[in-house]
Parts: structure tokens; C-alpha cells; sequence
């Protein structure tokens, strides 16, 4: 898996290069700095509309709208967050949350949205320390995704609110940090309001980091490395660099650029020199380099060299900025498709949303490798981000894995908001050497088909290109290719042209024959994983390639299409996985999409042994369907083979039906009436046999089996683990339809993040977490008392009818001079499962000296005030479930100004109620377990569980 440590081992060695070679001293050991702030988070549900649900932000006397450092509530520096559950990022809410009728098609039917107020704001806490030394630096906090609205503060400061929840922001919290103490950050996440039409999820989904850096240095996305000629034996780069001095004096410098191949060898250097910038002033420069004899990146090799850019003031080493990129070329040809290197690539893709079973939107990064893996196994070559910006991550795996991208952005449109938005994306990914085009636009009804569509896609096109010239605008359109964007764009997208009747690839070529084009959504089929009948009852379609209707493609009358014509430059199948949401052809309680090559575990589905029949490389023969079909005997059953070979021969108990030829991107189908036994399939190639496939009839499942895709994890608390569940029959065999509910333990430094079976009408829970309750203890009554050393009115149930409601009265120095103790008193309410649970009590100081009383027994005794809390694990034989008193005497806090008043909240109770046994159900005799490290070696185990069938254990390794 990947090593999600965002500072390689190449950087250090870079470094070091960077150092003996230029003989520069420096004054800081660490000129950038690129921290993962991912651990050690809080999390709590806030409310849409009312405020007193919401920690009551935004009802202070002055908002943090008006006055800098008034974030208030849950926004406020100190604000007590201690009850909170603890997690770490990246996390996604939507995914923990049940399945309700009433909620949202596009998002499966999961709980959040404007029909669910109680889990559609997300609040975020984290405290980090910031050395001293870290003065005279540039500090800022980027977020990589937030899934959406987010509203940010940095120790009470508002720093800015970013809607979109697919791109990534930053902020400068230079001048706001407490140097060489405590810091806090609190998100603010709204996941109200939808912005696809797709399963998005909610909170921040995405890695958080910290970067440090000196004061002269390179902004974030400030480089650009680009392949403008390439012989038979040198390449000629470009390199663009902005550089910013945010310091307060200028400064002069100079730039040196060094090129290394993968093995850290130098290969290319280049120096700007004489340059100076004034305060707060930025500025690009640009140069050329030479690569002698070059390798270069494509599918097959993808090959990643290094760019290490140095400024220097003087002798002094400011910054060093590492780019990862790719020497290749590519165009695109009107007539001949598409070029990679000035080789022909027929474009073999999917389209994917960005959600995997069992844990939603917040992937790991090893599931990013996992899934672009996954996807290259059948033969795909090229991903369609639909439709938005990806996470960083998956275009990395896409670079080092050899996979060709289209890059989206969620919005077209002309006015700043767009535009803007794109340009971010250009500049977050310009030199990822796997992206060859950007997407404008996707199914934009309302403008696509007019001379509007056209006359944006011009000037998107023409903005876009101020950017990036190196490759070709495109964009996703379903109809009227005569007119509107269709006629301006550089690549056209067909999506579902069959679908429109009586336009054709063909009829648009012959009309527009400057314009280059490919299938950006086609073939696309329904089918469910392992089902070989259609259940309208059940929401089963069954898994051979059937096209929707006679006006839609399958996936192989698609791809026959595209393959077929030279000017095409390939096709995006819709989709390579099956995604949460958007339900099609069904609704609830189907909960996701049919239309997957992969399921949403990403095991295969029939369709995929096509693909890799035509698109990948090896040798196919695959048969399909299970041969399982008891009570259905000397019935008809289809039976098709996928296979490249040249024929194929079906034999059924050593029976043979028939020798069929393969036909180019075809398949094949035999009538087969059923009986048990063994279904045997003989390819041919060049007349003689070469491949052989059997699926024979199994019995029962008397054994559950586990299979990783690795054998050793990384120890460093990010890798993963991919765990295929199934059952065997007593002679080893898989068994096809075992739909048993498997329980699941863990032991070692590994954990469970998420299960998943594949099956699109499944509404059992995603994830088993512990389930917190915060109770807080509000509703006070206070009565003057004459000393805190009063211990008259502590007992249980005691009447407090009488009292004055709590801090009605100002508590100013008046107050102070009069009212010596008080005593405050208050009820509070337990479940009847509250012995099943920890719990805690955090107490927030409401006096200068206080006392507590629980019940009538003492829990604390005369303790100062404690602007941090104090906390108290409850003893349970005191507690009981229902009404529970509690009493506080107190020397009273006050306040010199009003708008700075005293502390009136008293804190919280916590039930922390331990996490269920993780558990799934198998669909088509599979499910998926994923299973992460925790950052310790050691061997970790899964085991699994199952009525009637002897349990299956794993083991894996976890290697620091």
C-alpha cells in the first residue's frame, strides 16, 4: 500500500544532493515544513436552525462577524469540547448514519439532509502546539476537502467560509498563533444542502496538513513543469515558479531547479538569478531544461521524475519545493484519435464517483491503489473524475499506477465563482502527467444544446487555456451535438449519443470534422453481482450485459463502436464501480447504482471479464453464470463466455454443446438446460486448446474463508488492508450463493473501518461504533448561602422549587461585594442502559471555589477554579436510571466588563456505550472487511463467525 507520509524518502535524498552540490548554507534545518494534522480530533453534532443545539454559536454579544477573536460556542477558543467523540481524519458522517425512506435518492437514502437536522452539521476540534520557534515563519492550515460549508476558526479568529465541497482551501494563521503554547482550530460543517446528485457525504473527508514555511518561498501550487518538444533523444521542459515574499523588506534571490530521475540521480538543473521581490509581492518566473535520453511516463511505465526547486537569499537555503511530474506528450487528432508520447492510445475508461463501501467518501490512501488497481486489472487505461475534483491522492496513485484521467470540475460557468474554481483545480493538478484532459461541463441541459452552451464553452475554454495550453478542453454532452457546446469545445464528450435518436458519432464527425471526440459516458448496462434472474421483487437485475433499452448500448455494442472508428478516441464506460446513490432502474430500498463493472466492494461483476477479455492483455476465458440452480432442473439456462481465444467449446458432465467461434469484442451463448454437476469450457488458439474454466455445482457451506489482498500492512496507522469474505463447501469450492451474516473480531494493532457486501439494496449499518451520549447539565436554580462551607442543602431529591433560576442576576463587582457562596442545584436524566456504559463527568468551573454533590454524595470537595476542567469518572452504584440530582456550593466568579462575562455552563455528563460486534451479511457468497493498521508492528487477526459453519481466521503482519 501506499505511504500516505507526504514527505518521501526521495526528499530527504534530494535535499542532501541539493546541500553538497551548491555548497549553500542556510539558516533553518527545515525551510518547508508538511505536517499531517489527520489525529486526534473532536467531533460533535450541531443543528441547522436552532441555536441552543448548535453550542449556541453566533449569539454572543459581538458575532465573529463583527469583531475579530469572537468566535463564540463551539467557535470559541476555549469552548469546552471534552465530551466530544474523539476520531481521527479523514471522516465521512454520512456513511455512519442509518437508512430512512424519507431521505435523499441522490445520497441512498442515508439520514442527513434538510429531512434530518440532527445529522446535517458536523463540528470539528483540534488543539495543536506551535513551537516558538516557529516565529518569523508562514503558517497555514489547507484543508484538502470538506464535504460542505465550512466555516473555519483559528483561536476564536474567522478565518473564511468555502462552499464547494470538492476542492481544497487554506488559510494564513501566521499573526493569529499562541507561539510556543496551545492552538485551536474549530470547523463548522454544513451538509444541508446537496451539491450533486450523488452519494458526497459529509465532514472532512480529506487530509488536513500544516505548512510551515520561511517567508520567501513558493506559494501552494506555485510550480509547473511541462513537456513542450520531445526528440528521439531529449525532451525540452518548461518550468514555471511563482515565489511570494511575505516579509516586510525586499528580498533578493535566486531560483535553482533540479531535475532527478526516479533513482534521485540529477539530470537537469537551471538557475535564475538576480531577482528580488518587494513586501507581499509575488511574481512567476519561467525556464527551460534538457532531459538527455529521457523515460518517459505512460500507461505501461509509468515512469515519475522529481523537480526540487531551491530559493536562496544570499547564501541562505529559504525554501525547497518538490514537484512530481511526468515527461510525456500527448495530443489529440481529429481523424486519429489520441496520441500518448506520439503512440496511439485507444482510450479504454471508466467513469467513478468517489465513495467504496464501508467507509463512504473518507477513503485511506491505500484505497485509492486499491480501487485504480482494481480498475487497471481489467484493462482499463483511463478514469473519468465524475463530476467533480478528485481527492490529491487518487491522481497520485493514478500517476504512479499508469492511468490516463479526465480532471472535472463540478460547475460550469463564466463568473468569477467558476472560473475560479477551475483555475484551482488546474493549478492544485497541472503536473500530474496522468491527467490529458480537463472537463468543463457534464449533462449541462439547460445551455448545452444553444448558441449560450457555446458561446461559455469559448470563453471557459479560452480561460482555461491562460492556464494550461498543454491539453484539451472537453466536456460531458447528452444531446443537440448539432449546436451549442458540442460545436465549441476542443474534445467533444459523447454521452449516450445511441440515446438521442437519430444522432450518430458519425453524422457529428461529418458535420464538425476539425473537432476531436471520444465516449465520455456509454455502454451503460444494470446488473447486480452473481444474479442470473430478473427479481422485480427484490431489485435484482440479472448480471449479463443487457442493454438498458434498444436506445442505450450495452457495454459490449459500445465498445464495438468506439473501437471501430479511428477518429474516436475511446470510450468511458458509465460506471467502473458501483456508487452509493442515485439509484438505477430503482428506488428505495434499493440504495445505489446497478451500473458497475465492479460492485461498490469493487468485486467483479461479469461485465468486468469482458472488458478484460478485449481491453487487457492476458489470455481470458471466464463463464458465467455459478452453476448453483437447484429446483430449476432440465430448465434453460443461459450460459455466455467472455474470451479472447479464437473458439471456445462447451461441455456440460463432459458432454459437449457445441464449439462456437470468437468473434472480435463479441461473446458468446449457449441454451444449457440444468443439471447438477460440472460446466466445462475449452478455448482454442490457433486450433489448439490453451485455456480451460470449469464451474461445477457445490454443496452446502460448511466453512467461512478470508483472503487479503496484502500479507503485511504498513505500522503507521494509515495502511490498509483489503479483506475478501466467502464460504466453502467440504470440497474446498466456493459457494456462489451463501447469504449468511458473518460477525467479526480483531485482535493486534489493526481495526475495522467498514464492511460491505456489494449489494445494492443492503440497509444493514456500514460501520459498528461506540455510541457516545452527551448530557448537558443545564436548567440551574442558585440560592445565596452565607459560606461554601454550608453542607445543609446536599442531600438526594432535594427541593429546590424555591430557588431563583441561576444567573438571572449580573454577576459585576456589586455582586461580588454582596453574595459571599451560592448553592446551585439540578436534575439530570440516565437511560435505562446506563450501567452498560462509562461514564464521565465534565465539570467546567462555575466558581472560584467549589463543591459538587451527586445524589448527595460528595464528588469533589473545596477544588479551585480550572479554566481546563475538571473531570470525574462516575461511580454507578450511586447513579440510577431516570431522574439524578446534582448540587454545586460555590464562591460566585464574576466580571469586570460585560462583554467578557463568567462561565454559567457547568459541563456535561458523558455515557460512553462500548461499540457492537461488527457484522455483515454475504451477497453472491461475498463481503468485504477493511481493516487498518494502528500504527504498531505486531500481527493482527480477523476472525470470523457464522452459525453453522466453522469460523476463518487471518493473519497479517504489521511491519514498522
Amino acid at each position: 500500500m501506499k505511504n500516505s507520509n507526504k514527505i518521501p524518502f526521495l526528499f530527504l535524498l534530494f535535499y542532501c544532493c541539493c546541500v553538497s552540490v551548491f555548497s549553500q548554507s542556510f539558516s533553518n534545518e527545515k525551510p518547508r515544513e508538511h505536517i499531517s494534522i489527520d489525529k486526534n480530533w473532536q467531533f460533535a453534532f450541531g443543528h441547522p436552525f436552532d441555536t441552543s443545539k448548535d453550542f449556541n454559536n453566533g449569539t454572543g454579544y459581538f458575532s465573529y462577524l463583527a469583531k475579530t477573536t469572537y468566535g463564540d460556542g463551539a467557535a470559541a477558543k476555549d469552548f469546552d469540547d471534552r465530551s466530544w467523540r474523539k476520531l481521527d481524519l479523514p471522516h465521512d458522517w454520512a456513511v455512519e448514519q442509518g437508512f430512512s425512506e424519507k431521505a435523499s435518492f441522490s445520497h441512498g437514502f442515508k439520514n442527513i439532509g434538510r429531512q434530518f437536522p440532527e445529522a446535517s452539521i458536523g463540528w470539528y476540534r483540534k488543539k495543536i502546539s506551535i513551537p516558538k520557534e516557529d516565529y518569523g515563519r508562514r503558517i497555514h492550515i489547507a484543508f484538502d476537502g470538506v464535504f460542505r460549508n465550512a466555516i473555519v476558526w483559528f483561536n476564536g479568529h474567522y478565518l473564511g467560509i468555502h462552499p464547494s465541497g470538492y476542492l481544497g482551501f487554506e488559510y494564513d494563521v501566521t499573526d493569529y498563533i499562541n507561539y510556543g503554547g496551545e492552538n485551536t482550530i474549530a470547523v463548522r460543517v454544513d451538509a444541508t444542502m446537496e451539491e450533486g446528485w450523488f452519494y458526497e457525504g459529509a465532514g472532512i473527508y480529506r487530509h488536513v496538513w500544516l505548512n510551515k514555511t520561511n517567508s520567501l518561498h513558493v506559494p501552494a501550487d506555485g510550480t509547473f513543469v511541462s513537456t513542450t518538444k520531445l526528440n528521439i533523444n531529449n525532451a525540452e521542459l518548461a518550468s514555471k515558479v511563482s515565489v511570494i515574499n511575505e516579509g516586510s523588506k525586499t528580498q533578493n534571490f535566486k531560483i535553482i531547479q533540479t531535475v532527478y530521475d526516479a533513482s534521485g540521480k540529477s539530470i537537469a538543473t537551471a538557475t535564475i538569478d538576480n531577482l528580488n521581490l518587494r513586501p507581499m509581492e509575488t511574481k512567476e518566473f519561467e525556464t527551460e531544461l534538457t532531459v538527455s535520453n529521457p523515460n518517459l511516463w505512460s500507461v505501461a511505465n509509468p515512469y515519475l521524475h522529481k523537480m526540487v526547486t531551491n530559493i536562496y537569499s544570499g547564501n541562505e537555503l529559504t525554501d525547497i519545493q518538490t514537484t512530481t511530474f511526468g515527461i510525456r506528450t500527448l495530443r489529440f487528432d481529429a481523424n486519429k484519435g489520441f496520441f500518448l508520447n506520439g503512440k496511439h492510445l485507444k482510450i479504454k475508461g471508466t467513469n467513478n464517483h468517489q465513495d467504496h463501501a464501508g467507509v463512504g467518501v473518507a477513503m485511506p490512501d491505500g484505497l485509492q491503489d486499491f480501487r485504480i488497481a482494481t480498475l487497471k486489472s481489467f484493462g482499463s487505461n483511463a478514469y473519468r473524475c465524475s463530476h467533480n475534483p478528485p481527492t490529491p491522492e487518487l491522481l497520485d496513485a493514478c500517476d504512479r499506477l499508469g492511468m490516463v484521467v479526465i480532471d472535472e470540475t463540478r460547475l460550469m460557468g463564466i463568473t468569477n465563482t467558476q472560473l475560479t474554481e477551475l483555475k484551482r483545480m488546474m493549478l492544485r493538478d497541472r503536473n500530474h502527467p496522468s491527467i490529458i484532459s480537463w472537463s468543463i461541463a457534464n449533462e449541462e441541459w439547460g445551455i448545452e444544446g444553444d448558441i449560450k452552451g457555446a458561446r461559455m464553452t469559448r470563453t471557459i475554454q479560452d480561460y482555461a487555456k491562460t492556464i494550461d495550453t498543454t491539453r484539451g478542453i472537453t466536456a460531458g454532452i447528452s444531446g443537440s451535438w448539432d449546436n451549442g457546446i458540442a460545436t465549441a469545445v476542443d474534445v467533444v464528450g459523447y454521452n449516450y449519443i445511441k440515446h438521442g435518436g437519430k444522432e450518430t458519432t458519425d453524422k457529428h464527425h461529418r458535420e464538425f470534422p476539425n473537432l476531436a471526440s471520444w465516449g465520455t459516458e456509454e455502454g451503460s448496462t444494470v446488473a447486480t453481482r452473481g444474479i442470473y434472474f430478473e427479481d422485480s421483487e427484490k431489485h435484482y437485475k440479472p448480471a449479463y450485459d443487457l442493454p438498458q433499452s434498444k436506445d442505450w448500448y450495452s457495454i459490449e455494442q459500445g465498445w464495438k463502436h468506439y473501437d471501430s472508428r479511428d477518429y474516436l478516441a475511446g470510450m468511458y464506460i458509465w460506471t467502473g464501480f458501483d456508487y452509493r446513490g442515485e439509484p438505477t432502474p430503482y428506488q428505495w430500498p434499493s440504495t445505489g447504482s446497478y451500473f458497475g463493472m465492479l460492485d461498490q466492494c469493487a468485486f467483479y461483476k461479469d461485465d468486468a471479464w469482458y472488458l478484460k477479455a478485449w481491453w487487457g492483455t492476458e489470455p481470458v476465458l471466464h463463464l458465467l453464470p455459478h452453476w448453483n440452480w437447484k429446483r430449476k432442473e432440465g430448465q434453460p439456462i443461459d450460459v455466455w463466455a467472455y474470451s479472447n481465444c479464437d473458439a471456445v467449446e462447451l461441455f456440460l458432465n463432459k458432454k459437449s454443446l457445441g464449439k462456437k467461434t470468437v468473434e472480435k469484442n463479441g461473446h458468446l451463448e449457449w441454451k444449457v438446460n440444468y443439471e447438477a454437476g460440472t460446466l466445462e469450457a475449452i478455448g482454442y488458439k490457433n486450433g489448439k486448446k490453451f485455456l480451460t474454466e470449469t464451474i461445477k455445482t457445490t454443496s452446502d457451506a460448511v466453512a467461512l474463508g478470508l483472503h487479503s489482498n496484502v500479507k503485511t500492512v504498513q505500522a503507521n496507522g494509515t495502511d490498509i488492508a483489503m479483506i475478501t469474505v466467502d464460504t466453502k463447501d467440504k470440497s474446498g469450492l466456493q459457494v456462489p450463493t451463501s447469504e449468511d451474516e458473518v460477525s467479526f473480531s480483531i485482535s493486534g494493532p489493526g481495526k475495522i473501518i467498514g464492511v460491505g457486501n456489494g449489494k445494492p439494496t443492503s440497509v444493514e449499518p456500514d460501520q459498528f461504533l461506540e455510541k457516545i451520549t452527551v448530557i448537558p447539565i443545564t436548567n440551574l436554580k442558585e440560592k445565596i448561602i452565607n459560606s461554601i462551607s454550608e453542607v445543609t442543602e446536599t442531600s438526594d431529591n432535594l427541593d429546590i422549587s424555591n430557588w431563583d433560576t441561576a444567573f438571572k442576576e449580573l454577576r459585576d463587582t456589586v455582586f461580588e461585594k454582596k453574595v459571599k457562596a451560592l448553592i446551585y442545584g439540578t436534575n439530570f436524566d440516565l437511560p435505562e442502559n446506563f450501567k452498560d456504559c462509562k461514564i464521565n463527568f465534565f465539570y467546567n468551573s462555575i466558581g472560584k471555589s467549589q463543591s459538587i454533590y451527586i445524589n448527595g454524595k460528595q464528588i469533589a470537595i473545596t477544588i479551585p477554579e480550572n479554566k481546563k476542567g475538571d473531570s470525574f469518572v462516575l461511580d454507578k452504584a450511586n447513579l440510577r436510571a431516570g431522574k439524578n440530582s446534582i448540587v454545586i456550593i460555590a464562591e460566585p466568579l464574576t466580571y469586570k466588563y460585560i462583554w467578557n462575562p463568567v462561565n454559567t455552563n457547568p459541563g456535561t455528563i458523558q455515557l460512553i456505550e462500548a461499540a457492537p460486534t461488527w457484522k455483515r451479511t454475504l451477497f453472491s457468497g461475498l463481503a468485504q472487511v477493511i481493516v487498518q493498521s494502528t500504527g504498531e508492528a505486531g500481527e493482527i487477526i480477523l476472525t470470523a463467525t457464522a452459525n453453522g459453519l466453522k469460523k476463518g481466521e487471518l493473519k497479517i503482519n504489521a511491519a514498522k
